[in-house]
């Protein structure tokens, strides 16, 4: 199935002890591309990358993870005490000096840089563990949103590769009938200059070196080639990331048609060519978002 690199998900999930918040975004790349801008976890976030690379395997991925604990045992409160006793010595010590009472607040030592922490504790095997399973949920709701914006491109793909096999067909119908054209159209020109003995043989001579000129054969013989291993790709049943093989496919239809319109005499397969190259065009701009 194929998928688009571009997805958004958020989600809160709580338990016992821990509120999370969990907000991924996807974004076109070249490669799998992991940006991590939320607390800072330690080895967890190892964790969570390689979650992530088991689902996505390109795009650039945004996570940010934010949580709370929900009871006072998830703090930790530290007073640096040889601080406070140095702060409270000093103190003594001036008072005595200026003759002045001594008298400290908790709020005058609270405002002490350094003298008091709040920290939260480090997480548990059991809040790794369910930060992993909603990190997992989060990321389920990603790939299925990037599937069903597959799916739409999908769709928009396989419109525009039948009207490129449409006017395919039409430049290989108009190319079969092209020997007898040509020899009429010789023929014409030459009773216009009075060669009007020039032998059948020699004319189909004429015919077949001017066909071997702006022989098209190889050409849509190609591009058919490319246009079956593009419907085999956008096949439901394909399930691998397809976007630089469909990339690269794309890449070849456009040179086999720009080939094709170079080589072409007759208007109505230069018409025809115009036509595959706007589609092609569509086509180049769309996988550029598949994975």
């Amino acid at each position: 199935m194929i998928r688009s690199m571009t997805g958004f998900a958020e989600k809160n999930f709580i338990s016992s002890t821990l509120k999370v918040k969990i907000f991924i975004k996807t974004l076109n790349h070249r490669f799998f591309d992991w940006v991590y801008k939320g607390e800072a976890v330690g080895s967890l976030e190892n964790q969570l990358r390689t979650a992530c690379q088991n689902k996505i395997i390109r795009g650039r991925v945004e996570v940010l993870l934010e949580f709370d604990f929900l009871s006072p045992e998830g703090w930790v409160f530290s007073v640096n005490r040889p601080l406070l006793e140095k702060i409270v010595s000093e103190m003594k010590q001036l008072s005595k000096k200026v003759n002045l009472p001594f008298s400290l607040s908790l709020e005058q030592l609270l405002r002490v840089p350094q003298l008091v922490t709040v920290n939260q504790k480090k997480l548990s095997r059991e809040e790794k563990n369910f930060i992993l399973t909603a990190f997992d949920q989060t990321l389920e709701a990603i790939v299925s949103q990037r599937e069903k914006e597959g799916r739409e491109i999908g769709r928009k793909l396989n419109q525009h590769l039948s009207r490129v096999k449409k006017s395919l067909s039409e430049i290989e119908r108009i190319f079969r009938r092209q020997p007898d054209d040509l020899m009429l159209k010789l023929k014409k020109k030459l009773k216009e200059l009075n060669h009007n003995n020039l032998s059948e043989e020699r004319l189909s001579e004429e015919v077949a070196y001017l066909m071997q000129k702006f022989d098209l054969a190889e050409e849509i013989n190609r591009l058919k080639s490319h246009l079956m291993s593009f419907y085999e790709l956008i096949r439901p049943e394909v399930n691998e990331p397809v976007g630089k093989k469909l990339d690269f496919l794309a890449q070849e239809l456009s040179r086999e048609a720009n080939t094709l319109n170079s080589k072409a005499q007759d208007l109505g397969i230069i018409k025809h060519c115009l036509l595959i190259k706007n589609e092609i065009e569509s086509i180049r701009q769309q996988v550029q978002n598949l994975e």
